[in-house]
C-alpha cells in the first residue's frame, strides 16, 4: 500500500528551470502540470530572483507535499557549475520558504530510475516519462521532461524506502 503523495521535480537551470508536478494516489500516477521558469535577465542575482519567484508561484498553485531537485553535476566548465549551483539554491530556498521536504538525487541515479540506464539519452528519459504518465504526444519542454523525471524518481525511491521499511530494511 502506497501513501498518496503529490511531488514537485525540479531541474535546475540557469536560464531555464524546469519543473513538474506529479500525483500518486493508490499507487496510480499522474501529470498534475509542468512547466519552465525561463530567464533571459543578464544579471545574474536577479535570474536567481526570478527562478525562486518561479518555483514559489508553483509550489502556491498547485501545494506539492515533496520536492526533488536533481542535485549538480560536475561540470567541464567551473563557471557553469557554480551557476547551475546558485539555481539550484535559488529553486532549494523557494522550497524551504514554502516549508516542503527537499530530496535531491543525481542525474545518474534519475535516469536509472526512470530508464534502468545511469547514462541514458535525454531522449529515452523523455520517451518514458511520456509512458510513464501515458502522454501519446507530450508538448511540453525537454526542462520539464527532465523535472517530471526527478519527481518520478523521487516516487519509485519513495515506494522503494517504504518496502523496506515494511520487511525490516530487507527487499
Amino acid at each position: 500500500m502506497t501513501q498518496d503523495c503529490t511531488v514537485l521535480g525540479i531541474d535546475p537551470g540557469s536560464r531555464i528551470t524546469g519543473w513538474g508536478v506529479v500525483r500518486e494516489v493508490s499507487g496510480v500516477v499522474t501529470l498534475v502540470d509542468c512547466g519552465t521558469v525561463r530567464t533571459a535577465e543578464p544579471d545574474m542575482a536577479r535570474r536567481m530572483g526570478i527562478i525562486f519567484r518561479g518555483v514559489t508561484d508553483v509550489i502556491t498553485a498547485l501545494r506539492p507535499d515533496e520536492a526533488a531537485v536533481e542535485e549538480v553535476f560536475t561540470a567541464r566548465n567551473p563557471a557553469s557549475a557554480l551557476k547551475l549551483g546558485q539555481a539550484r539554491g535559488a529553486a532549494l530556498a523557494a522550497c524551504a520558504v514554502q516549508d516542503i521536504a527537499v530530496h535531491g538525487y543525481e542525474p545518474t541515479k534519475v535516469k536509472q530510475a526512470i530508464v534502468g540506464v545511469g547514462r541514458a539519452e535525454k531522449q529515452q528519459v523523455a520517451f518514458m516519462v511520456a509512458t510513464i504518465l501515458g502522454v501519446k504526444k507530450p508538448s511540453w519542454a525537454v526542462d520539464a521532461s527532465d523535472a517530471l523525471a526527478v519527481a518520478l524518481c523521487h516516487l519509485t525511491m519513495r515506494r522503494y524506502n517504504r518496502l523496506a521499511r515494511l520487511n525490516g530494511g530487507r527487499l
